[in-house]
């Protein structure tokens, strides 16, 4: 039986995944802090569960959804940098190393962008807390030189799905009448169906020339203004109250997260997969709401 490595497999994203190859026959071994996970401190059992290993998949990171303070930022940057060092330094223990390690980054790493899109070619690194994590991150994974295994980084944009990550809040929001735009409404939002996420780990998988960064975002950001628009007309609700930034930083401060999830303009394309052929199932926000929130 072929075998998949997750690393902090048991969020959204990650039970998502394991659920989809398991389904095309692969064995998913999960390495993370969960019972039954091979727990991060057997260095030995990671190692060998790496063995022969066609991919390794690493989504371990503390989720950013929460405040800003000294010990949240630790355990952000920590979480991140030294999951991603024991992996690496695992992977160098390996008689037989995995063929592929997809290490997960952030199209957050891009800058504040309402002028033109981020490309991997063109895009501009931005500053600020998210942006430094994302760099330390994305250095401490390329940091390592595996003569016998690719390495690629995911530079993910929002994930879209129905079974975990924004979706639910924001319908919640619709639902009571306070899916209007937050802020002024003209920042982008670049996201992914969590499908398409799996169909281009399928993609790099099969396509071997592929290394470095990709970005995972649909080819069709949008604006806050049109995001919020579409989820009302999908859920058939007319009325969206707005969401000014003085009132979004009196709610991120009561349910404990920061404004930049919402505020920050991510403007992001995703120029190498679509030079390389690779096509959308769900190109449009349109179509991935409906498909998320209708036929789910």
């Amino acid at each position: 039986m072929p075998k998949i490595v997750i690393a902090g497999g048991t969020g959204f994203v990650g039970q998502y995944l394991s659920k989809r190859f398991q389904k095309m026959g692969y064995q998913v071994i999960l390495v993370g802090r969960q019972q039954g996970n091979i727990p991060w401190t057997d260095t030995d059992g990671i190692s060998a569960a790496l063995e022969h290993a066609e991919m390794l998949i690493n989504l371990a990171g503390k989720s950013v959804n929460c405040r800003y303070n000294a010990s949240n930022k630790a355990q952000i940057f920590s979480s991140r940098t030294e999951t991603t060092s024991i992996l690496g330094k695992a992977i160098e223990n390996c008689s037989h190393p995995p063929i592929l390690w997809l290490n997960a980054s952030t199209a957050t790493i891009y800058r504040h962008a309402v002028d033109r899109p981020m490309t991997e070619s063109s895009g501009e690194i931005g500053t600020g807390f998210s942006v430094e994590v994302a760099k330390k991150w994305e250095k401490t994974f390329f940091d390592f030189h595996l003569p016998h295994t690719r390495q690629v980084a995911l530079r993910m944009a929002i994930v879209l799905g129905a079974d975990g990550g924004v979706i639910q809040p924001f319908k919640n929001l619709v639902r009571f009448g306070l899916g209007g735009i937050q802020g002024n409404g003209d920042q982008y939002f670049s996201w992914i169906h969590i499908e398409d996420l799996f169909q281009i780990i399928l993609f790099i998988q099969k396509h071997h020339e592929i290394d470095g960064i990709i970005n995972c975002a649909a080819p069709n950001p949008i604006t806050n203004k049109t995001f919020m628009g579409t989820f009302r007309s999908v859920m058939h609700r007319k009325i969206g109250l707005p969401s000014p930034k003085w009132l979004l930083e009196i709610g991120a401060l009561l349910i404990g997260t920061e404004t930049e999830l919402l505020l920050k303009s991510r403007w992001v394309i995703p120029e190498r997969l679509t030079e390389l052929g690779f096509t959308f199932q769900f190109p449009t926000i349109g179509k991935a709401l409906d498909d998320i929130l209708i036929l789910k």
